[in-house]
């Protein structure tokens, strides 16, 4: 099912964070409807780095193209800012299509950019931005790849410059659009009364940071369509591993931690091990 038809549901479409082909694959085993490739979530996990513009486009797009290979499921892009000008968010755009990406998110900050809930963020102007929406309306070779369009006015600019901001992505052509970091019910509320009837929006759960935390039944009542949880399984993982490496260390064995991970033959369970060597096997079989 295509993203575009997923987004006309009346209820609310949850995409959860991935990084990698194991995530994507755990995800989708475990009932999402789409993912969301978090340009945050392949720092933490591949560099071990915050979310400030460290992560560059190829190797967002060889992250793609790792996702799709494992998963069918429709993948939301995080594309940072485009990694430069209109020209830059074009060939970001094809690359990233190419890969397999049903939906790439572009951000109003400079470069480098950082974390959406982090303070000390710059923009450029409203008018850049528009350009640039433009500019991946155009290079996507699908209608069905839809453009997202982030402001992060909030922070730098105050709320109702944020609104202003909005209203320009959505005349640019945004097929989405998202209010990145309100900070109370109330501006979620706004949000969604002054844009919700014209096209669909996104609302971003990130523990800890600036966003009341809501879950996904209340998000919808307010007037959102999707929600995504970006680096929330980053979180669980890296307070998993701390355990995990702390108890190994100090008692030299894995027993007493047996009951929180996979033995061997899960985890091969799980990735399909005996399936693929099946298949392989059947090539070989008929030669």
């Amino acid at each position: 099912m295509s993203l575009r038809t997923l987004l006309a549901a009346p209820e609310i479409l949850i995409a959860p964070g991935v990084f990698d082909g194991l995530t994507g694959l755990v995800a989708e085993q475990s009932g999402a409807k789409v993912v969301y490739l978090s340009g945050a979530a392949i720092a933490y996990t591949r560099f071990g780095r915050p979310d400030i513009g460290l992560v560059s486009m190829s190797e967002v797009a060889d992250t793609i193209a790792v996702i799709r290979d494992r998963i069918d499921l429709p993948i939301i892009v995080d594309a940072d800012n485009g990694f430069g000008n209109a020209l830059n968010v074009q060939r970001t755009t094809r690359v990233f299509e190419r890969m397999g990406a049903n939906a790439v998110q572009l951000e109003d900050q400079t470069l480098p950019k950082r974390c959406g809930h982090l303070d000390g963020k710059t923009l450029i102007s409203k008018e850049e931005m528009s350009g640039k929406i433009r500019a991946a309306c155009d290079a996507r070779s699908e209608t069905e790849t839809l453009v997202i369009a982030r402001t992060d006015g909030i922070a730098v600019e105050g709320f109702d410059a944020a609104l202003d901001r909005a209203e320009a992505y959505v005349s640019a052509g945004a097929d989405l659009l998202f209010v990145e970091a309100p900070q109370s019910r109330e501006q979620m509320e706004t949000i969604t009364a002054r844009f919700g009837s014209r096209v669909p929006l996104v609302a971003n759960m990130v523990e800890g940071g600036k966003t009341p935390v809501t879950d996904a039944s209340d998000l919808e009542s307010l007037g959102f369509d999707l929600v995504i949880f970006p680096g929330g399984v980053v979180r669980a993982l890296a307070a998993s591993a701390r355990d995990y490496y702390r108890n190994l260390l100090a008692n030299g064995t894995n027993a007493a931690f047996g009951n929180r991970m996979f033995d061997f033959a899960g985890l091969n369970a799980l990735v399909g091990t005996e399936e693929m060597l099946e298949v392989g096997q059947s090539y070989e079989d008929e030669g």
